[in-house]
């Protein structure tokens, strides 16, 4: 195997393992919802220790997956694809997403205490909205524009 094919490899697994950490949290998420959100919930310290530990774990592998791509999208760049328009409009779109997740995050996510209203706990679901969504940009501009 080439040093290319490494390379790629290494940044198509580690957006696959970012962007899996994100699908996970979202099926976690919706899964504690019911003991976090609503007046049902009667766990919520506990279930929301759990979420915390969780979201740290998971921060873990998406920052690790993160670097990932970033390291080998700009070794990608630099020895094999050059520095084309399109290599800065797809660094672009991941630094518009990590700015985007980050700030939705610190405004709207860290406030939440729990248990939490329904209302309040689906701002987890609009985090999701921003992040998904951005992912697809990411990979409709990779697979039909670059």
């Amino acid at each position: 195997m080439d040093f290319h094919s490494i390379l790629r490899l290494i940044h198509i697994v580690s957006f696959a393992a970012w962007f899996g950490s994100v699908l996970a949290s979202l099926f976690i998420l919706k899964t504690l919802e019911p003991e976090l959100a609503g007046k049902e919930a009667k766990k919520a310290k506990e279930y929301a220790s759990l979420l915390q530990k969780y979201i740290k774990l998971e921060t873990k592998v998406a920052d690790v997956s993160f670097i990932g791509v970033i390291l080998s999208g700009l070794l990608l760049a630099g020895f094999y694809h050059g520095w084309t328009v399109w290599v800065f409009v797809k660094s672009g779109l991941i630094v518009l997403q990590v700015i985007l997740t980050l700030g939705y995050i610190i405004r709207a996510i860290q406030p939440l205490s729990y248990p939490c209203s329904p209302a309040e706990y689906s701002r987890w679901y609009r985090l999701f909205t921003i992040s998904l969504s951005m992912f697809a940009l990411v990979l409709l501009t990779s697979f039909f524009l670059l």
